[in-house]
């Protein structure tokens, strides 16, 4: 790859999600030829950089500077210059406001390459043991309890695999949530992908939101959900329905909303359940 090549082109290029021995020989050779490396934190990739022997100017490129970055990047790019776009783990664009550096590039006719490599989406969904004929990629659920109900409400009919990401300390609502949503499906949780403390374990929504929603759980994760059919679809006694309920109020929500959670998630009567609760 002469360099002479590399002029005025964007470069979308995959790291490691944990393990360094994953990066690509041409991953290694654009991080070189490049004449500057956007990074979504500079402090990561010069360890990468420096594992490589790699001295090369960086900018910072994240989420709460990416239009005003995204900018300065762009024209650097259209004088001549090259770029390559990182992440700190993983493929950048993926959950990543790599995203809108590529498509302001695409607006300005500014040719961009992907250098492919690691991805925690694909690696989980590997492992999982469930389907991967069909599935889609969910993203991080909201923190914000309206955006997530009606996130997780609108993946009700949904038939293929979902995958989400989830931070540690978010996990053990996010379990409660599924569970509540979805009833009960078969489950696996991927964690720590590529790293000393890889772990898949493969479970159900039930038995999850009992056993791993107390916190115990470390580690950047990925959840891997069985999407819905007729298979899979689970009958429910108003005992459960109004267990699952008084979960949720152990969780701090109101009987009301309880019980017209558990009635979604069971297909039970919301009257029902709440009379069964007081």
């Amino acid at each position: 790859m002469e360099n002479t090549e590399n002029k005025g082109i964007l470069y979308v290029v995959g790291t490691p999600i944990g393990n360094l021995s994953d990066l690509s020989p041409r991953a290694a050779q654009t991080l070189e030829e490049v004449d500057f490396i956007a990074a979504e934190d500079t402090r990561v990739t010069v360890k990468l950089l420096n594992h490589l022997g790699i001295k090369k100017p960086m900018i910072s490129y994240f989420e709460h500077n990416k239009q005003q970055r995204g900018e300065l990047i762009c024209q650097r790019i259209l004088k001549g210059e090259s770029c390559a776009v990182v992440t700190d783990a993983g493929m950048p664009c993926i959950s990543d406001p790599g995203e809108e550096l590529v498509r302001q590039c695409a607006e300005l006719g500014i040719p961009t390459r992907v250098v492919p490599g690691p991805s925690a989406v694909i690696s989980a969904l590997c492992v999982s043991g469930l389907s991967t004929g069909r599935f889609t990629f969910e993203g991080f659920l909201s923190v914000n309890k309206k955006s997530r109900k009606e996130h997780l409400e609108a993946l009700q009919t949904e038939r293929r695999t979902m995958i989400f990401y989830e931070a540690p300390h978010k996990l053990p609502n996010t379990l409660r949530d599924l569970y509540s949503a979805f009833g009960e499906r078969k489950l696996t949780i991927v964690r720590e992908i590529t790293k000393l403390h890889e772990e898949v374990i493969r479970t159900n929504t039930r038995e999850a939101a009992e056993v791993y929603a107390d916190g115990s759980l470390k580690g950047e994760m990925v959840l891997i959900l069985e999407g819905g059919s007729l298979e899979c679809k689970q009958e429910f006694t108003l005992s459960e329905a109004v267990e699952m309920a008084r979960k949720m109020i152990e969780d701090g929500a109101k009987p009301t909303q309880a019980a017209k959670d558990a009635a979604l998630a069971t297909g039970l009567k919301k009257n029902d359940i709440y009379r069964e609760l007081i």
